[in-house]
């Protein structure tokens, strides 16, 4: 496995939290940190192909056409759109 490094600037307080966790876990800092920026890589890429899939073959210019079948009218009492 290939690996690169990256100098990683922590708030104290959160450095303590993960230096906390890392040893509940009982692996190092580095192990601990690496693995939920992995965690994290995974959930972004899942939601990133989870939207393309739901999208399909949607264009943006789609939204208009709908939008343009909706009544010209004043919106229902409580749907207004706050100030």
């Amino acid at each position: 496995m290939s690996k690169g490094t990256y100098p990683l600037k922590l708030p104290a307080s959160i450095k303590a939290a993960a230096e906390r966790l890392a040893k509940e876990d009982g692996v190092s800092l580095n192990q601990w940190i690496a693995s939920a920026v992995a965690q994290k890589v995974g959930a972004v890429e899942t939601a990133a192909a989870f939207f393309r899939r739901r999208a399909g073959d949607a264009r943006a210019g789609d939204l208009h056409v709908i939008l343009a079948l909706a009544p010209d009218r004043e919106p229902d009492p409580g749907d207004e759109v706050p100030a």
